[in-house]
């Protein structure tokens, strides 16, 4: 009998092969996760893992895993693996290592570990878990986490210590902090906003502009940079322009506390007093804004500029209440009292700041320099960069001398920058590069003098002399140090002029100089002499300890080289005459 063959069915087509590789088993472990097999979903991910070994998402999923099955250990040494040899950039690793390290106890390894994924992260993914993370920590070990930042939020960090600056009047570092971050996050419309504002303060209006309309065509609502480019419009007499604009504003109606402010304070500005004192008393009511002193200042103003005078006097003794070290209350009460009875008042400033000319008159009597509270007041800074841009010419002389009373960075890069406007006129800007040498700017400077780039060396500007001596330097030093304090940047400078034009005019033939006291001594009188201030010989004698006999010939031969009359005249021309030349 034969013997059947067995035949075995053919293949069918109809079957479709398994590819085995990583992300099959990712599908796998996740299956088995949704059924709650830890254990099968362990083995998917580890073969995943070994499917592709550099894919550093396989190794997370299974670090995941072994965490939530309590394996700490475990998970932490392949997330340090993916660190160590993957991905150094996966900073969420650090972030997921916290985690284990806390549910071990071990608290200073996760904070250690949570430090540096806030400092190192850029995307803030775990941004709201990792700062509850750090109270708890906080709380274990008693003591706040040495963070430094957060990188994810650098920009807000950034943004927060420029607002300082500008409300510190610090507007030239203002602005570099802001353009540095737009540079980074471009669409940060509140750093865009100030960062309009900050050219503002420091009188570049084209700059400032642009910045707003930036901001209008990326974010046409912005209630800031409405409120600002209002603003320029009534500055560069646009009034057709502000008139459009002002439909809107007024029938803006903000929500945001912030936003209130803003639009109150613009409409004071633009005149729209009656609104802005509405939305002022509104803050007041409801007491967001707190019980700042400026906020009392605008609605008294407000309430001045709409003839409500018993509000204006009670809202200005609130300031008084909160500010009593101010003068500022104290000079508004007095205007209104003064005034009270006149039909046609004078102008009040919503700024919260004495005007202008009643700082510089605070200048004069004050003693031992500029009060450190001008020296610090954003407001009264920016009215001082301001006059130095548009103000006229006697007005520029004032803000150069204050800027030699504050002598801080920002006078210098302000100074710096107002020597190379070539529309300025070279006296004040001679008179800024003096004041620059005297607040210790030594190396060379480049100024627009005579029409033309001059690199100025840090001795006297003296480009009638081939060299200058030290014995030179010494005497112009020591008239100087003598007279500081007593005789203001102008006069100052005057000396220095005058004693560059005489050794100029006598060169090479300059006499021997052997008593240093006695040439200084007679500067200071022919300089005093020159601003009609009271002098004799005797009094400079006595003063550098030299004779009067000393003093008396010293000056006869600076004044029949430069002739002092002349030179007084000069002098009188410049000072009565600056407004007509600026």
């Amino acid at each position: 009998m034969e013997k059947k063959k067995r035949v075995l069915p053919k293949p069918s087509t109809n079957v479709i092969p398994m590819k085995m590789d990583a992300t099959f088993f990712f599908e796998k472990a996740v299956q088995s996760l949704d059924r709650y097999h830890y254990d099968k979903a362990l083995k998917y991910f580890r073969r995943a893992a070994e499917y592709e070994p550099e894919n550093p998402v396989n190794h997370c999923n299974l670090a995941g895993l072994l965490s939530e099955m309590g394996n700490y250990e475990e998970s932490n040494r392949i997330l340090q693996h993916v660190l160590d040899r993957i991905d150094p950039t996966m900073t969420e690793c650090y972030f997921y290592m916290a985690n284990n390290f806390a549910n071990m106890e071990n608290y200073e390894s996760a904070e250690k570990a949570i430090i540096h994924y806030l400092e190192n992260d850029p995307t803030g993914q775990f941004l709201e878990e990792s700062e509850e993370m750090m109270e708890l920590l906080s709380y274990e070990l008693d003591r706040p986490a040495k963070l430094s930042t957060i990188k994810s939020r650098e920009g807000l960090f950034d943004h927060d210590r420029a607002r300082s600056m500008l409300e510190e009047g610090k507007f030239s570092e203002a602005v570099r902090l802001l353009e540095n971050i737009i540079s980074k996050h471009t669409d940060f419309m509140a750093a865009r906003n100030n960062l309009a504002l900050a050219y503002y303060y420091m009188g570049h209006f084209d700059k400032s502009v642009d910045m707003i309309r930036q901001v209008l065509e990326m974010e046409p609502g912005n209630l800031h940079a409405l409120c600002n480019l209002a603003i320029f419009y009534q500055h560069f007499g646009d009034r057709e322009s502000l008139a459009e604009l002002l439909e809107v504003l007024r029938k803006t109606y903000p929500f945001h506390q912030d936003h209130v402010f803003k639009l109150a304070t613009t409409m004071g500005i633009l005149n729209e007093h009656e609104k802005a004192f509405r939305l002022f008393k509104r803050l007041l009511k409801t007491g967001e804004a707190g019980l700042d002193p400026c906020l009392f200042h605008y609605t008294a103003v407000a309430a001045y500029n709409t003839g409500r005078y018993e509000e204006a006097q009670r809202q200005w003794k609130q300031a008084e209440k909160f500010d009593p070290g101010s003068e500022i209350p104290k000079f508004y009460l007095n205007l209104l009292d003064k005034h009270r009875e006149e039909t046609r008042k004078p102008p009040v400033s919503y700024h919260y700041h004495l005007p202008f000319e009643e700082q510089f008159r605070g200048l004069e009597r004050a003693e031992g320099g500029l009060p450190e509270h001008m020296k610090r007041d954003p407001l009264v800074r920016s009215s001082f960069f301001w006059a130095l841009r548009h103000g006229d010419g006697d007005t520029k002389l004032q803000v150069i001398q204050a800027f030699g009373l504050i002598a801080d960075d920002e006078v210098k890069d302000a100074l710096t920058e107002f020597i190379m406007l070539p529309d300025e006129d070279d006296y004040l800007k001679q008179v800024a590069i003096f004041v620059l040498r005297s607040i210790g700017m030594k190396e060379p400077l480049t100024a627009m003098l005579n029409g033309k780039r001059t690199t100025v060396a840090p001795s006297p500007f003296s480009p009638g002399l081939p060299v200058w001596e030290s014995k030179w330097q010494a005497i112009m030093e020591t008239a100087l140090r003598h007279m500081a304090r007593r005789y203001d940047m102008v006069q100052q400078y005057d000396l220095q002029t005058l004693w560059v034009e005489y050794l100029s005019r006598v060169f090479p033939n300059v006499p021997k100089m052997t008593k240093v006291e006695g040439w200084a001594a007679a500067l200071e009188y022919l300089t005093a002499k020159m601003h009609r201030r009271p002098i004799s010989y005797h009094e400079a004698a006595e003063r550098y300890g030299v004779s009067v006999a000393t003093v008396s010939k010293n000056a006869k031969l600076i004044d029949e080289a430069c002739g002092l009359k002349e030179k007084m005249d000069a002098i009188f021309k410049k000072l009565t005459g600056m407004e007509s030349r600026s």
